[in-house]
């Protein structure tokens, strides 16, 4: 077999491992707080900010600090790597994509859903079918 062929065929072979493990890294489940305690994975947690508790951005460390509870109504504090995402104060949800470490989600992002200012009461959908 000619040696172009080989080289060729290696280069692929390493492309395609290499492929894999960077799509098999990048695969974040969603799951609530308990689940993603116990897997010790990267997860998504979608819950609601808790307004009543302490919330802060510390700009020594860099870390934006905030209490959520997930769907389950399971509370914990998360600690974001970062500033303050954008519209968190006005968020209807929040998405926490992290880890569990030492009883707190340590998360690398987080995502704000806000109320959208083009959804309607219904009312003019009401009258349409009238």
């Amino acid at each position: 077999m000619n040696k172009r062929y080989i080289i060729g065929f290696a280069i692929i072979v390493v492309f395609l491992v290499v492929g894999f493990y960077a799509f098999v890294d990048t695969k974040v489940e969603y799951a609530n707080f308990q689940h993603a305690a116990e897997t010790h994975k990267k997860c998504q947690v979608k819950g609601s900010w808790v307004k009543d508790k302490e919330t802060g951005f510390d700009a020594a460390t860099n870390k934006f600090t905030f209490y959520m509870k997930d769907e389950n109504n399971t509370e914990m504090k998360v600690i974001l790597d970062g500033a303050e995402p954008n519209n968190f104060k006005m968020a209807e949800s929040v998405v926490a994509k992290g880890k569990i470490k030492d009883g707190h989600f340590y998360a690398s992002e987080v995502l704000t859903k806000c109320p959208s200012k083009y959804e309607g009461d219904g009312k003019d959908v009401k009258k349409s079918n009238l």
